[in-house]
């Protein structure tokens, strides 16, 4: 986030507050969310949107109610991912995220979504999904 965000806007890095990919369970996680509580709550919560509709790391049908913990990847998001990677065998299973009610405490949430291949899921977070019935 360093590199790619904050170093290219005018913001004190010492405001900014990135969970750790260092992390390696769910106790650890939750002082994440301790963390936030002591420092008053989060201002604004930037999140990207996923080609699958996962927010964060949080993937489809993830409970309202989930806390920062350590999840799993679906195969699309692996996928999506791979570009960063040498091979798709180095990309991560798991990865830490903040729980949809962490993000939803925040006071302002942006969510930014680029790229034609996340138009169905833009369209289905605007809309609801698609029943198959």
């Amino acid at each position: 986030m360093n590199e790619n965000l904050f170093d290219g806007i005018n913001i004190n890095k010492e405001n900014t507050h990135v969970p750790s990919g260092a992390i390696s369970s769910n106790e650890e996680a939750a002082k994440y969310d301790d963390a936030i509580r002591n420092a008053g709550g989060i201002d604004i919560q930037l999140l990207g949107l996923g080609i699958n509709g996962h927010v964060g790391f949080n993937e489809p049908n993830t409970p309202f109610e989930s806390i920062t913990s350590i999840v799993d990847l679906t195969e699309s998001t692996i996928e999506a991912n791979s570009r960063f990677f040498q091979s798709k065998d180095e990309v991560p299973t798991q990865a830490i995220s903040m729980g949809l009610q962490s993000i939803m405490n925040a006071k302002k949430v942006i969510l930014i979504a680029t790229g034609e291949n996340k138009a169905e899921a833009v369209k289905h977070l605007v809309e609801g999904p698609v029943s198959t019935e």
